[in-house]
C-alpha cells in the first residue's frame, strides 16, 4: 500500500492515524464503481472526527454524516447485515423505551424499523420501512440528522491541509436539501438528498417526518444521494429504488458468473469463497480496459499497480478476464517519461491513482504515482501467466510494445548501477520512503535495527526480475521473435545465480531481506524471501531450508505466516510489517511451496487462514492480523486499521486452494491438470463447477484426504478434458 500506520517516530507525512480502530468500529461497507460507503451498525454516519465513516466518490467523502432518530433517540440494533452477493445492506432497528408526543410511555420493542442501502452508479439508496407492532396507534417523529464535510480521503485519514475551499451553505430545492463544495481546485462537488415523501420539516441539516401509524401501520421512506463531480465525465443513472437495485444485482451477477464456482465439504469454507468471491466482484470497477479489482475498502478504493498485479494472479485460474483488464489498465497508464515528484520513468509501472482534490492539487503524490519497485516485473510475470493460461496470443502482441518497455525499466533506471539488480529510492522526499510492498518506513532494516539507506534491491524484487524474463522469452517466442527470447532466458538464468551468490546466507540459513545502498545484505530473516519460491528462483536445497524455517514457531504463528521472524530487532506481532500476518503474502508463499513439490506445507498455511477466517464476521479474510501466537480457543488478534474487504486478502484462500490442488491449464490442448493434489485438513471433497478455457466450461469433484485423492469428470460443455497427475 501507499501508506503506513503512524507510529511515535513517524516521520511519513501520510500515514493512516490510528484514531479509530476499524475492528472495534465493524464498519459496513458497500462499492459500486467508483463511489463508496461505510456505515456503522445502525446504518448510520455520525460524523466523528478521525472516524472513517461516510458516503464517498473519487476520493472525496460526500456525505459525513447520516443520524436516523425515532422519537428523538437512536433505535437499537437488531441485526445488521449484508447480501451474500454485497448488493445490499440491511439493518433492521427497534425503538427504546420512550414518551411519545401525547406523554403516554412506549416500551422498547414494538416499532420495527427496517433500513435498506445499496448504491449503484455514484448514488446511494435507501429505504427505510417502519411498522408499528402497538396493540394501540402511536404518533412519533422520525428525523434524519445530515451533514457534508467534503474532506478528501487523505484529510480522514489524518493529513492536515493550511487551507480549504469554500463550504456552501446547505440549501432547500423543493422536495431535495443540497450540500456543495467548490475546491481549490475549483471543481465543485455536490450531494443532493432526494425524499419520498417530502418531509414535513426540510432545513439544513435535517428532515423530519410526522409519523401517526395505527396498530400494525406501516410507511416507507425513499431517499436518493445523488453525487455529482464537475470533473467527471460519467453521466449519473437516476432511476428509482427498485429498478436501481435489480440494475444493480443484475451486474453483480454477470460479474461473479466468470469465475469459477467453489463447494467443498466443509460448509464454512464455502460460506468464505462465497464471500472472497462477492467481495472481488464489489472491488472491481470496470474500466475502458475492462475489469480492475480496486485495493480495498476504505483507504484504498482505487487503482493500484502491485495489488491488482497479485490479485489478478490470484484470479487467474478462477478468471483471466481480470488479469486482462489490469494489463490492459496498467499498460495504457505506464509511465512514458521522467518526474520526480510522481516518482515516473520510462516504462514504470503504475503504483498509485488518485482522483480527490488533495492528489489534483498536489498536496499528496498520488494522482499518478508511480514510487513502486515491483509492479513492473510483476506486471511482465502477469503477462506471461496469462498467455500460459488462455493462450491469448492477440492480446499479448498488442501489449508487447509495454512489456518491451517495461524490460527497459528494468534494464536502465530500475537498474541505476549496472548491477543487474532492480534498486530504488525515491526521487524526492513527499515519495514513498520504501517501495516494495512492505513500504512502512520501518519495514527494511539490519539485524541490529538500523533502518537501511537505498538505494534498496529487495530480494523479493530481484525473484520477479528473474521470472519476469521467463516470462518474457515465452511471450517473444510466442510472437516469433526466437532470438530475443533466448536472450530474456539467459539474462534470467545469469540473475539467478546472482541472487543466489549475493542474497543468501549460510548464517542466516536463509536469504537476506535487502541490499542497502553499500551492497550490504540486511541479515533477517522475513517472509519476502518465500516469494523466491512463487518465482523458482530459490535453488531447491535453499527453497527446503527457507520452508523449514517460515513454517517453524519463529514465522508460523498458528494463523499464518509472520512477515518477519520473532526475535528479528524490530519484530513486533503489532506492527504493520515487522510482525504481522498478512493473507496475500503467505497465498504468494503456498504459491510457492506447490511449485516445489510442497503441496503438504502449502496445505498447512491453508488451514491455518481458513481457521483465522472462522472467527472473523462475515468470514472476511482481512488485510491483516496480528501476528501473535495461536491460543487454544481462542481467534486471532485482529489490527486496528486493516482494510476488510481487501482484494489480494479476500483471493488468499482460494488462491491457496488451487496451489493445494496442483491446478494449471494447457489451453492448446485443452486441459486442465491437477498436478499430485493434496486437499487440506479442513477438507475431503471439492467441486469446481465452470473451470475454463476459452469458451468450454468442465465441472470437476476431487475427493480424499490429504494426498491420497481422487478426481472425476462430472460436466463438460465444449472441448476440454482434465487429467491428474500422481
Amino acid at each position: 500500500m501507499d501508506d503506513r500506520t503512524a507510529g511515535a517516530d513517524h516521520p511519513e507525512s501520510f500515514a493512516i492515524a490510528t484514531t479509530a480502530s476499524l475492528q472495534e468500529l465493524r464498519p459496513r461497507v458497500l462499492k459500486y464503481g467508483d463511489t463508496f460507503a461505510v456505515f456503522d451498525r445502525n446504518g448510520d454516519m455520525r460524523g466523528l472526527p478521525g472516524g472513517p465513516e461516510g458516503l464517498y466518490h473519487r476520493d472525496t467523502r460526500y456525505l459525513s454524516r447520516l443520524e436516523l432518530l425515532v422519537a428523538g433517540v437512536t433505535p437499537i440494533v437488531l441485526s445488521s447485515t449484508l447480501r451474500d452477493d454485497n448488493a445490499m445492506l440491511t439493518c433492521d432497528l427497534t425503538n427504546p423505551d420512550f414518551t411519545d408526543a401525547d406523554g403516554r410511555v412506549l416500551e422498547h420493542d414494538l416499532i420495527h424499523v427496517r433500513r435498506s442501502k445499496f448504491l449503484f452508479e455514484s448514488t446511494c439508496h435507501e429505504r427505510i420501512g417502519v411498522r408499528n407492532y402497538a396493540v394501540t396507534g402511536q404518533r412519533f417523529d422520525i428525523e434524519l440528522r445530515l451533514g457534508a464535510d467534503f474532506a478528501d480521503l487523505f484529510e480522514v485519514r489524518g493529513s492536515r491541509r493550511a487551507r480549504r475551499g469554500r463550504l456552501h451553505p446547505p440549501r432547500v430545492d423543493g422536495a431535495s436539501l443540497i450540500a456543495a463544495y467548490t475546491g481549490l481546485d475549483d471543481v465543485l462537488r455536490e450531494t443532493r438528498v432526494a425524499f419520498d415523501p417530502p418531509p414535513d420539516v426540510l432545513e439544513a441539516g435535517r428532515a423530519v417526518w410526522h409519523v401517526d401509524l395505527p396498530p400494525g401501520g406501516s410507511l416507507a421512506l425513499f431517499l436518493r444521494f445523488d453525487l455529482a463531480d464537475a470533473a467527471d465525465d460519467a453521466v449519473p443513472v437516476r432511476v428509482g429504488f427498485g429498478r436501481a437495485l435489480r440494475l444493480a444485482r443484475r451486474r453483480l451477477r454477470q460479474s461473479s458468473g466468470r469465475a469459477t464456482a467453489i463447494v467443498t465439504s466443509n460448509e464454512i469454507f464455502n460460506e468464505g469463497m462465497r464471500r472472497a468471491i462477492s467481495d472481488i466482484t464489489m472491488l472491481i470497477t470496470d474500466t475502458p480496459q475492462g475489469p480492475y479489482p480496486y485495493a480495498g475498502i476504505p483507504w484504498y478504493s482505487t487503482a493500484f499497480g502491485r495489488d491488482a498485479l497479485i490479485t489478478a494472479l490470484e484470479t487467474l485460474w478462477l478468471d483471466p478476464e481480470i488479469a486482462r483488464g489490469v494489463l490492459g489498465f496498467l499498460a495504457a497508464n505506464q509511465a512514458t517519461g521522467y518526474d520526480a515528484a510522481s516518482d515516473a520513468e520510462p516504462g514504470k509501472i503504475l503504483h498509485e491513482t488518485r482522483a480527490g482534490e488533495m492528489a489534483d492539487l498536489g498536496e499528496v503524490p498520488f494522482r499518478r504515482y508511480y514510487g513502486s519497485v515491483d509492479s513492473t516485473p510483476l506486471f511482465i510475470m502477469l503477462a506471461g501467466a496469462y498467455l500460459d493460461r488462455t493462450n491469448d496470443t492477440e492480446t499479448l502482441r498488442r501489449l508487447w510494445p509495454n512489456i518491451d518497455a517495461a524490460l527497459g525499466w528494468m534494464d536502465g533506471p530500475g537498474d541505476p548501477d549496472g548491477d543487474g539488480f532492480i534498486e530504488y529510492a525515491r526521487a524526492t522526499d513527499a515519495g514513498l520512503a520504501n517501495q516494495g510492498w512492505k513500504d512502512s518506513y520501518d519495514s527494511i532494516f539490519h539485524a541490529d535495527g538500523t533502518l537501511a539507506e537505498g538505494p534498496i534491491a529487495l530480494v523479493e524484487v530481484q525473484g520477479y526480475a528473474h521470472a519476469a524474463r521467463l516470462a518474457a522469452a515465452r511471450i517473444a517466442r510466442r510472437l516469433g521473435d526466437v532470438a530475443r527470447a533466448e536472450t530474456l532466458t539467459q539474462q534470467a538464468h545469469t540473475l539467478r545465480q546472482k541472487i543466489d551468490a549475493a542474497f543468501w546466507s549460510p548464517a542466516l540459513d536463509f536469504y537476506a531481506l535487502a541490499l542497502d545502498g553499500k551492497k550490504r545484505p540486511c541479515l533477517v530473516r522475513a517472509s519476502n524471501a518465500g516469494h523466491l519460491l512463487l518465482t523458482g528462483t530459490a535453488r531447491h536445497d535453499h527453497a527446503t531450508r527457507v520452508a523449514g524455517h517460515l513454517l517453524d514457531g519463529g514465522f508460523f504463528s498458528g494463523w499464518g505466516i509472520r512477515t518477519v521472524a520473532a526475535g528479528a530487532a524490530r519484530y513486533n506481532p503489532m506492527s504493520y510489517h515487522n510482525g504481522s500476518v498478512w493473507p496475500h503474502d503467505n497465498a504468494l508463499i503456498g504459491i510457492g511451496l506447490a511449485r516445489y513439490g510442497m503441496r503438504l506445507e502449502a496445505a498447512r498455511i491453508l488451514d491455518g487462514l481458513f481457521d483465522a477466517s472462522t472467527y472473523i464476521e462475515l468470514r472476511r479474510v482481512p488485510e491483516l492480523f496480528c501476528g501473535f501466537r495461536r491460543r487454544h480457543t481462542q481467534g486471532p488478534t485482529y489490527y486496528p486499521v486493516a482494510c476488510a474487504p481487501q482484494a489480494w486478502s479476500a483471493m488468499a484462500l482460494p488462491a491457496l486452494l488451487a496451489a493445494c490442488l496442483g491446478i494449471t491449464f494447457d489451453p492448446a490442448r485443452r486441459t486442465v491438470i491437477f498436478n499430485h493434489p493434496v486437499l487440506p485438513r479442513c477438507l475431503s471433497e471439492v467441486r469446481l463447477t465452470g473451470l475454463a478455457i476459452g469458451d468450454a466450461r468442465l465441472d470437476v469433484v476431487l475427493r480424499g484426504a490429504r494426498d491420497d485423492v481422487a478426481m472425476r469428470v462430472t460436466g463438460r460443455r465444449g472441448d476440454i478434458h482434465a487429467i491428474m497427475v500422481v
